[in-house]
């Protein structure tokens, strides 16, 4: 695709991304009256993702389980009705003919069952199951910092992309001009045909370098599009990096508490346990109540009866064809690997400490490079083309000047792009990248809301049902 082909298509971006650049045509796309600041980009991120609703929908989920686990210490009440035709026929002597003995009888029963004591079986999978709720919450948290990252990534990146769009655009500007000037000189018989042959090469590789800007400037925009939400708007200059604070060992050693990923994990390690102790109680007897209420009638004669009994009942499964001791085994070997999880998750916790900070380091120290490197190569720049003007340089040497200065400016964008993204990728390391830390003016996720809900089960047409069903309707219009 050509310059101007780019160039069109990015005017039909231009109300949708009106970022501040020159297009290759010199008309500035608009500006609106407001501009579009970091804290706006991660307010929508975090209010539009679609990721983090689906892994909130999969917290109310192990909030759930919660609820199940604990329905196993209440009462079971079930009911059975039943519709019997009997038919046949009867003969009690052989002299007598036979009679037929159809009837009809309807049944109905209430039966309950309640669990007494089953040696700490259910107790220790509603503990499981809580610490199951809060591995996800943290699983949620950890999450929302990736989502929240990746926005800072994004607006930088639209950022970046603009500002490289304006330096190629300039550069086309004065490449044209110092083709102009060296056809006047070979025109007056200055230079040779090869000065104006260097200048019109430099000219055409400037515009493939311009297209390949704008064409990188589209796909931040459909990145920010996806990661925020909306298309940009007006990116205002990001402002100040946030405070870090502390040196790598203490960043690693604030990580190695605070991660999200890392309570998930002991949190993971907390329920597998359980799980062990769960299932050996398993293997232990069960002592529960029983009760049933029936009523039993006879439809072509009077009677009926009425039936109930109550009773404490204890059983345990002797044998199963080992179903009991591999499911303890089975659990043992989840609690080993959720331990050696925690202890991997660790050291990936700390690498990215250690790797964020590396990046910001050297994003610092690239970025005040790129500086002075913009300024010697500004005033050689200017020195050589006034030499040039002089016949003591040569056209080439002005291009390779030029040259020299758009590569100093480009590696300046991109070193305090990658700045700030390394400086939010230090407080996603060490856990402090959520919406709350960054103290943003949206609805915070209560995580514990629902949970508060739904954790002693509650029956459809109690009020706590019908509350949860309020909730459940807003969530489906959310």
């Amino acid at each position: 695709m050509s310059a101007n082909s780019f160039t069109k298509t990015l005017k039909r971006f231009a109300i949708a991304v009106p970022v501040s650049l020159v297009l290759a045509s010199g008309a500035a796309l608009p500006r609106l009256a407001s501009a579009e600041t970091l804290a706006d980009a991660l307010v929508g991120a975090y209010e539009h993702s679609g990721l983090l609703n689906q892994n909130r929908a999969l917290l109310r989920a192990a909030d759930e389980d919660v609820a199940t686990a604990k329905s196993a210490l209440k009462p079971v009440l079930q009911w059975a009705a039943g519709l019997t035709q009997s038919f046949g026929t009867a003969r009690s002597s052989s002299l007598l003919p036979a009679q037929s003995t159809e009837s009809l009888q309807a049944s109905i029963s209430l039966i309950g069952e309640l669990l007494l004591y089953d040696f700490g079986a259910s107790a220790y999978r509603i503990e499981g199951a809580k610490e199951t709720v809060l591995a996800t919450r943290q699983a949620l948290v950890n999450l929302e910092q990736q989502v929240l990252l990746r926005a800072v990534a994004a607006y930088m990146g639209v950022i970046e992309a603009s500002e490289t769009v304006e330096l190629r655009n300039n550069n086309l500007r004065l490449l044209t001009q110092e083709l102009r000037a060296a056809r006047d000189r070979f025109d007056v018989g200055e230079v040779t045909r090869t000065d104006v042959a260097l200048a019109e090469a430099q000219l055409a590789d400037a515009r493939s370098g311009l297209a390949g800007a704008e064409g990188t400037l589209l796909r931040a925009v459909e990145e920010y599009r996806n990661a925020v939400g909306h298309a940009p708007g007006n990116l205002s200059q990001p402002p100040s990096l946030p405070n870090i604070g502390g040196d790598l060992a203490s960043a690693k050693a604030l990580a190695v508490r605070t991660h999200p990923s890392i309570i998930a994990a002991q949190h993971q390690v907390a329920a597998a346990d359980l799980g062990v102790e769960a299932n050996e109680a398993a293997m232990a007897p069960r002592i529960t109540l029983n009760g049933q209420y029936g009523l039993n009638e006879t439809f072509d004669s009077e009677a009926y009866t009425r039936s109930g009994s109550v009773g404490v009942q204890v059983g345990q499964t002797i044998y199963q064809g080992g179903a009991l001791s591999s499911a303890v085994r089975s659990s043992m070997a989840q609690r080993d690997a959720q331990r050696a999880n925690l202890h991997v998750v660790r050291h990936d916790v700390e690498q990215e400490v250690g790797n964020a900070y590396a990046t910001l380091a050297s994003a610092r120290a690239q970025l005040e490079a790129s500086d002075r490197q913009i300024r010697a190569a500004r005033i050689a720049f200017r020195g050589i083309r006034e030499e040039a003007t002089l016949g003591a340089r040569t056209t080439l040497d002005v291009l390779d000047a030029e040259q020299s200065l758009l590569d100093a400016e480009s590696t300046r964008v991109s070193a305090r792009a990658n700045l700030y993204v390394a400086a939010y990728s230090v407080l996603a390391a060490t856990g402090r990248l959520t919406a709350q830390d960054l103290k943003l003016p949206v609805q915070i996720y209560d995580a514990g809301a629902y949970y508060n809900l739904v954790k002693d089960a509650p029956a459809k047409y109690s009020k706590e049902g019908q509350a949860l069903d309020r909730v459940l309707r807003a969530l489906q219009k959310d």
